[in-house]
């Protein structure tokens, strides 16, 4: 099945030159050139990836972040930016990026850094397989299902980024094992932001807002302080 990649960016040729790389390789792609026509296109269109620039006119790439998170809308996304700044990155991310990539880029990188996240995150499955194959993760009242993209506090519906959802699958694949900042950053993030391990606190503290009952008395996901995290099933 074909995927359709959104571009918001306003520079023209940039713009297109990844809508043409995009369809060399194989994507459908639609353009926005402002943040708000951005916004309005991923809502009504729902694409399978967001290509974002943060510098645009209107609604910048923060701004349309921030509201398609608040709407819920888990459409991966990955940030363009000309600055090279560590603040703009920790901040994309905060908001529900999960991606980053500072101009000037190659258009080979921005199609490996596209494949790599929606392999990653295709969106919510359903399985057709017999259902006592199906990997589920069940501790205390959280349940998980990985294929599904799916999490569930007391058989209420969570909400995720995909790379949320991408550190708590692997949290869980690694219970009761103490792992490090940089073993995190490693796994799921994969490149990029080497040695910036803020990035994985606040991953860390949006999952303890989403599955801790109280996110300042964590019952699942411990600091191991000096060390790093570790997820542990509550004690009865």
């Amino acid at each position: 099945m074909v995927k359709t990649v959104l571009v918001v960016e306003d520079e023209m040729p940039i713009a297109t030159l990844l809508k043409y790389n995009l369809e060399q390789a194989g994507f459908d792609v639609l353009l926005a050139h402002d943040g708000q026509a951005g916004l309005d296109t991923a809502v009504e269109q729902s694409p399978d990836l967001i290509l974002l620039d943060l510098m645009l006119p209107k609604l910048d790439g923060v701004e349309v972040c921030k509201e398609l998170r608040r709407l819920r809308i888990n459409i991966p996304i990955i940030m363009l930016t000309a600055r090279d700044d560590e603040f703009d990155k920790v901040l994309g991310l905060e908001l529900g990026a999960d991606d980053y990539m500072t101009k000037p880029f190659s258009p080979r990188e921005v199609i490996a850094r596209v494949k790599a996240v929606l392999r990653r995150f295709s969106g919510p499955v359903v399985e057709e397989t017999v259902e006592s194959s199906e990997v589920v993760y069940t501790f205390g009242n959280l349940k998980v299902f990985p294929e599904r993209f799916e999490a569930f506090i007391d058989d209420e519906s969570l909400e995720f980024t995909p790379k949320e959802f991408e550190l708590l699958v692997y949290l869980l694949e690694n219970k009761n094992r103490v792992l490090t900042r940089d073993q995190l950053l490693s796994a799921v993030w994969n490149y990029d932001f080497a040695g910036d391990t803020r990035i994985v606190d606040v991953h860390i503290s949006h999952l303890r807002d989403k599955i801790e009952e109280n996110s300042r008395k964590p019952l699942y996901i411990k600091t191991i302080r000096g060390l790093g995290y570790k997820f542990e099933e509550p004690k009865k």
